[in-house]
């Protein structure tokens, strides 16, 4: 660990260099894509911390900053979209990116899904081929963002 982040080696076989360990929020209430989404991200090297709910969503980030939201669209409760512009109204939160996970794919959907402040979505059913290369997408443009800003 450096400064409170996990590190896990580059690949590198001598482990001279670390890369800090990437953060995913997974908000979803359906247990099988809760699980689907967990394994692939965890197989894929990501920390993944879960969240059922918005409320849930709310507690968990009061002990940390995930690198990256994915947000179902249709909680119960506070749904997804007032999830996110709620976090996106909040100091703490509004860099952290948010990436729905939704089925609403049709025409305006997408709309709505930018207008509340998600940088982009993941259609369900889920193709695990289109989360892991959407994920790392939305990173590395995160990642291009805080280095173009230093």
């Amino acid at each position: 660990m450096e400064a409170g982040v996990p590190v896990r080696a580059s690949g590198d076989p001598g482990g001279a260099g670390t890369v800090p360990v990437r953060r995913i929020l997974v908000v979803e209430d359906n247990p099988l894509n809760m699980e689907l989404v967990c394994e692939v991200l965890e197989a894929h090297g990501y920390e993944v911390w879960q969240a059922t709910a918005a409320a849930e969503a709310l507690e968990r980030l009061k002990g940390g900053k995930p690198d990256l939201i994915l947000m179902d669209i249709q909680l119960p409760g506070l749904d997804g979209l007032a999830l996110t512009r709620r976090l996106k109204r909040d100091p703490k939160t509004r860099d952290i990116q948010v990436v729905a996970l939704t089925a609403h794919v049709m025409k305006g959907d997408r709309e709505r899904i930018l207008e509340a402040g998600c940088c982009g979505y993941i259609p369900k059913p889920i193709d695990i081929k289109e989360l892991t290369s959407q994920v790392a997408r939305f990173l590395r443009d995160d990642a291009a963002k805080v280095s173009g800003s230093s």
